[in-house]
């Protein structure tokens, strides 16, 4: 078996378990099953000679990559050429979560098909529980730990370069502070108070070492929470290199992409569950009454693979049924998604996307609910709250063709397109000698006088 020695189940255990010899056991009953084995690894012992720790081989750093879905390696896809291209650079993927599932996709097969010269797949980590429940997602942290620990053992990387927030990314960086290799942290100091995302993105802030932020103010943030100013670079969305980069798709051949003709209104949904809320779908109902009385053909993308993302694909699925002018995609590769941002009327949902890329596009936005509270805006964003009317009121503005007029010209927060060429020039070059430790922040004078209880 390849290095992939954790698996996740719901039916598949025994399955896998047979074709590679393995163990398989049943740790709990519920319904987010996880079976799961390891073949024992033999340990050495801790070389104390060894100096650095992660030297280079080769005269090359080794820069190891993550990715967990279709969302975050579009946004590390330049990045990825950038640092494959370099010379004195080795760099490896390990892919993991949603890619390996065929559920949402298997988007590992695109990964495959854009084989980045320079760039190899070091690791297929299958982890994801096929469930639908919190459960399901804190056993997934634990068995994609299980797989990473051996894959990046295996390999030892000189850096570990992470992106933005989603939960799985606390596997990579719980190996990576065991086995003291430093982190590279794309997209810190950004507020989603709607998600555990904000939680997950301020954990992987502290135990990175090198940051890249999207807006100036969230360098300031990132520099507030006690992080080095010289560690902190303002490299902009790496999603938006794309659009200065990449040939995008015109209309007739999007549509032919597609397999559909525009029909105006066109309006993309784009909706997550809201993992802050005991209910993750609690603010579905209102957005789903909204879309069901809304003009014009919609297109709905599939959700993330969070605790009540199946429930939301019945809901756009049984939609889609009754609906006309109503599709569903799966999996839209990055070209076709940003192409798509270009061609629509209207998007709405509670995606990041909304905020961070259509801003490029002049393309006016519905934000509904909670989700994506405390995020900086541009003028294309309209906030509603999860109430039918509220949103079908957003919506009517967002089609309205003056508001679009007035978007002209619009500058987007999220940066210029160049965010990859500056994470690389900065990765290749920042000295990995000492760069483990930090320095504490001073404390303010105030904060001395109080009295400690």
């Amino acid at each position: 078996m390849p290095l992939n020695h954790s698996v996740y189940a719901s039916g598949q255990s025994a399955r896998i378990a047979a074709e590679n010899g393995l163990l398989a056991r049943c740790t709990t009953e519920t319904p987010a099953n996880l079976y799961f084995s390891r073949a024992p690894v033999p340990q050495k012992p801790f070389p104390m000679n060894e100096t650095p720790l992660n030297a280079s081989r080769l005269g090359k750093r080794r820069i190891g990559v993550l990715t967990t879905s279709r969302a975050d390696y579009s946004h590390l896809y330049w990045p990825l050429r950038e640092l494959a291209a370099h010379p004195e650079v080795e760099l490896g993927l390990f892919a993991l979560g949603a890619h390996l599932s065929p559920e949402f996709g298997s988007t590992l097969n695109e990964i495959e098909r854009d084989a980045i010269p320079g760039l190899e797949i070091k690791a297929r980590i299958e982890c994801l529980l096929s469930s639908d429940s919190d459960t399901g997602m804190a056993k997934t942290i634990g068995v994609a730990i299980l797989g990473l620990a051996d894959a990046i053992t295996a390999w030892r990387p000189d850096l570990l370069l992470l992106i933005a927030d989603r939960y799985e990314m606390m596997a990579p960086a719980a190996v990576a502070l065991a086995l003291r290799i430093p982190m590279a942290h794309i997209e810190g100091g950004e507020i989603s108070q709607g998600a555990i995302d904000d939680q997950v993105r301020n954990a992987l802030t502290k135990l990175a070492h090198v940051h890249f932020t999207s807006t100036p103010a969230a360098r300031r943030r990132v520099i507030a929470m006690g992080e080095e100013p010289w560690r902190v670079h303002r490299a902009g969305a790496p999603s938006l290199d794309h659009l200065r980069r990449s040939a995008l798709l015109a209309r007739p051949a999007l549509e032919a992409r597609l397999g559909l003709t525009f029909q105006a209104p066109v309006i993309l949904a784009a909706y997550h569950p809201v993992t802050i809320l005991k209910d993750t779908t609690a603010e579905a109902d209102a957005l789903f009454s909204a879309l069901s009385q809304a003009p014009g053909q919609l297109l709905f993308v599939y959700p993330n693979a969070d605790a009540g993302s199946y429930a939301l694909i019945e809901r756009a699925k049984k939609a889609a049924a009754v609906r006309p002018h109503t599709h569903i995609f799966v999996n839209l590769d990055p070209i076709a998604y940003w192409s798509l941002l270009g061609q629509v009327d209207a998007l709405i949902g509670n995606s990041s996307s909304g905020i961070m890329e259509a801003a490029s596009f002049a393309l006016p936005t519905v934000n509904v609910g909670l989700r994506q509270q405390g995020r900086e805006r541009a003028r294309n964003l309209i906030d509603a709250p999860a109430e039918t009317a509220a949103i079908l009121s957003a919506l009517n503005q967002a089609l309205d063709p003056e508001f679009r007029k007035g978007l002209r010209g619009m500058e987007n927060p999220y940066g210029d397109g160049t965010a990859a060429q500056t994470i690389a020039r900065v990765l290749t070059a920042v000295p990995l000698d000492g760069l483990l430790i930090k320095q504490p922040p001073p404390l303010p004078a105030e904060s001395r006088n109080v009295d400690e209880r």
